[in-house]
C-alpha cells in the first residue's frame, strides 16, 4: 500500500532545515576531535576524546537530523505539527547545539561545570522536543491506515526510548560534575543501549517505513514486519538493559543471551531491507540506495563484531563495533536521507509559491545531482573503511581515518551548500518574476 503525503501541511522549511544543517558542521568537529587526539582515541572506547567525539557525532548530528526529519514527516504524514512548531524548533536546536558543544568540551577539559550545562540544556532540549511531539500527535486524533499507524507506533517508542536516554544521559554527566555513588559502567552500557538501539535505531525504521518504497521506489516492508518490528525492538532493548544491570547475577549464557537480543531484531530488519533494495523497481542504484546498503551490512557487521567480542574478549572488536553502528549503519542511513529530503524539501517550497509550473523552477534531480552525491559517498565509505583499519592498528590508521570523516562531512556540507544556493538563486528569479507581473 502506498501512502500518499500530505505536502501542504508541510513546515517552514527553516524548521527542519536548520538541523540538517547540523550534520556536516559537528561531522567535521567529530572528525577534528578524532585527529587532535590521535591513536589515544582508539585505544579503548573509554578515552575522553573517544566519548566526545562520540557525543559529537550521536547529539551533534544523529539527533539533530532525527529531530528535523520529525519536525517534517509527522505533518505531512500524520497530520501531526509539533506544538509552537517555528518557536520550538529555534529553541530545541539552540539547546541541543549548545548541549553538544558543552558536553564535548566537559570531556576533553573535565570541567565540571561544563557536564551541568550540557546535562540542563540537552535535558531541555529532549523536554520540549518530547512534548511538543506527545502535544502534536494527541491533536491529530484522525484514524489513520495500518502502514501510517506503524510508523506513528515506532515515532513514539522511539520519543520513549528518546527520554529514557537523555535522562540516563543526564544523570552521567551530573554524576561526573557532582560526584554520586551510582554503577557508572552499567548505567552508561544501558545509556548507550536505549540510545542507538532505541532512539535512533526505532526511529530510523520508522522513517525507512516511508522513505525506502517512496523515494526507492521498493515494495512496501512486510506488514507484519512494520507493525511488530518496534514493540518487540524495544521489548529487546528492556531485556539486554536488564542483563547489562544484573550481569553479574544472570548466568553467563542467559546474559548474553537477553543482550543479543536487539542485534538479532536489526539483524533481521537489516535482512528484510536488502532483499528490498535488491527487488527495486529501479535497475542501477543512486546515492541513497548505495547509503542505505551500507547502512544495513554494517548493522549486519555490527552484530558479527559483538559476537566476537564477546568470545574473544578483544577490545578492538568493542572500538570496530562503535564504528560500524555509528558510521556504518547510522551515519550512512543518516547521510542517504538527507540526499534525498533536503533536495525534495527545497524543489518543494520552490513550486509551492507558484500556482502553475514553472521552467524556473528546476527538477528535484537538478536540486542536488546524484553525481555530486555519489562522490561524497566514495569518500564516506573510505572513511569508514580507515576507522575500521584505525580500530585494529590505531598507531598506523587514526590521523588518516580522522582526515577522511572530516573530508566526507565538510563535501556532505558542499553538497548541502550547492543545492541551497541554487533554492536561493530560483527564489530571487521567482520574486523578480512575481514583481514583473504585480507591475504589469
Amino acid at each position: 500500500m502506498r501512502r500518499d503525503l500530505a505536502l501542504d501541511a508541510s513546515p517552514a522549511l527553516a524548521a527542519p532545515l536548520r538541523f540538517f544543517l547540523n550534520a556536516p558542521v559537528f561531522g567535521m568537529i567529530a572528525a577534528g576531535l578524532l585527529g587532535y587526539a590521535g591513536p589515544s582515541a582508539f585505544y579503548t572506547r573509554w578515552s575522553a576524546f573517544a566519548l566526545a567525539a562520540t557525543h559529537v557525532l550521536t547529539l551533534g548530528v544523529f539527533a539533530s537530523v532525527m529531530i528535523g526529519a520529525l519536525i517534517q514527516i509527522l505533518p505531512v504524514v500524520a497530520g501531526a505539527h509539533v506544538a509552537a512548531e517555528r518557536t520550538s524548533a529555534t529553541g530545541i536546536h539552540a539547546l541541543l547545539s549548545v548541549g553538544t558543544l558543552a558536553l564535548a568540551a566537559a570531556f576533553v577539559t573535565s570541567h565540571t561545570i561544563l557536564f551541568s550545562i550540557a546535562a540542563l540544556a540537552c535535558g531541555a532540549a529532549c523536554c520540549w522536543f518530547v512534548v511538543a511531539c506527545l502535544v502534536g500527535l494527541r491533536r491529530a486524533r484522525e484514524q489513520h491506515p495500518s502502514g501510517v499507524s506503524d510508523i506513528l507506533r515506532a515515532i513514539r517508542l522511539a520519543l520513549i526510548a528518546f527520554a529514557v536516554t537523555v535522562a540516563l544521559g543526564a544523570a552521567l554527566a551530573l554524576s561526573l560534575a557532582h560526584p554520586f555513588a551510582w554503577p557508572i559502567v552499567g548505567m552508561t552500557n544501558v545509556h548507550l543501549i536505549w540510545g542507538l538501539a532505541g532512539w535512533i535505531g526505532l526511529l530510523t525504521a520508522g522513517v525507512a517505513y516511508q522513505v525506502i518504497p517512496m523515494f526507492l521506489v521498493t515494495e512496501p516492508y512486510p506488514r507484519r514486519l512494520a507493525h511488530a518490528f518496534a514493540p518487540l525492538s524495544l521489548m529487546a532493548i528492556a531485556l539486554a538493559s536488564v542483563s547489562v544491570w544484573y550481569v553479574r547475577t544472570l548466568a553467563l549464557g542467559a546474559s548474553l543471551s537477553l543482550a543479543a537480543l536487539p542485534f538479532v531484531a536489526y539483524g533481521v530488519f537489516a535482512v528484510v531491507t536488502l532483499a528490498l533494495l535488491h527487488g527495486r523497481k529501479r535497475s542501477s542504484p543512486d546515492t541513497t540506495t548505495l547509503y542505505w546498503r551500507t547502512s544495513m551490512v554494517s548493522v549486519l557487521g555490527a552484530s558479527l563484531a559483538w559476537a566476537g567480542a564477546r568470545v574473544t574478549g578483544h577490545p578492538s572488536l568493542d572500538v570496530a563495533l562503535g564504528v560500524l553502528v555509528l558510521v556504518g549503519a547510522i551515519q550512512s542511513a543518516i547521510s542517504g536521507m538527507l540526499y534525498k529530503i533536503v533536495p525534495f524539501l527545497l524543489w518543494y517550497h520552490l513550486q509551492a509559491t507558484l500556482d502553475v509550473r514553472s521552467a524556473i523552477v528546476p527538477k528535484v534531480k537538478a536540486v542536488l545531482p546524484d553525481e555530486h552525491a555519489r562522490a561524497q559517498y566514495w569518500a564516506h565509505l573510505c572513511a569508514l573503511a580507515l576507522l575500521l583499519c584505525a580500530s585494529a592498528l590505531p598507531n598506523a590508521f587514526t590521523r588518516p581515518a580522522a582526515l577522511a570523516l572530516g573530508i566526507s562531512s565538510a563535501w556532505l556540507g558542499v553538497n548541502i551548500a550547492r543545492a541551497l544556493r541554487l533554492y536561493l538563486s530560483v527564489k530571487c528569479r521567482l520574486t523578480s518574476v512575481s514583481a514583473r507581473g504585480t507591475q504589469l
